[in-house]
């Protein structure tokens, strides 16, 4: 499965990155996933939702289904958190897999980066990171794109992953 991932620190534009590149990647045709990342406690069900209270008594795994979408809430009840390639083996095959986050893995990747953040990149140090999405000019030993130019990105991404 190809794989790319779009990583950075917090508000440096990465959600709204992986927005545009989804949307600029389908609308070339080409089938995309997404995995997100989040490092705090997240909730997507809700109380007094009938799934909600199966998952609240107990129930490990939970599926919604309809016929618009399924949902599969994994409770995880103490295990360990699965690992990146543990969640991708899950996902249906599509062209691409677009990943928020996982910065430590191995998988090739492109840096949001903010300047008003004040936040130091993350590139200079990690060479799975290709390429650096900006808001600002760099001088870096990789390729640097205006963070909102997503179809210099897009095109770059799909390049990497010979799409």
């Amino acid at each position: 499965m190809r794989v790319y991932g779009v990583v950075g620190w917090k508000n440096a534009g990465k959600t709204g990155l992986m927005e545009r590149l989804v949307t600029e990647i389908t609308g070339r045709g080409f089938s995309v996933s997404t995995v997100k990342h989040a490092h705090h406690t997240f909730d997507v069900d809700h109380e007094g939702k009938d799934s909600y209270r199966h998952r609240v008594a107990g129930a490990t795994e939970v599926l919604l289904s309809s016929r618009n979408r399924v949902a599969l809430m994994h409770e995880l009840r103490d295990a360990e958190e699965p690992t990146l390639d543990m969640l991708l083996a899950r996902l249906s095959p599509v062209d691409l897999v677009l990943i928020e986050g996982y910065k430590r893995d191995a998988h090739r990747k492109v840096e949001a980066h903010r300047a008003e953040t004040g936040n130091v990149l993350i590139a200079p140090e990690d060479d799975t990171i290709r390429a650096v999405a900006s808001d600002v000019p760099l001088d870096l030993d990789r390729c640097v794109f205006d963070l909102n130019d997503t179809t210099a990105i897009a095109d770059f991404i799909l390049a990497e992953v010979g799409l």
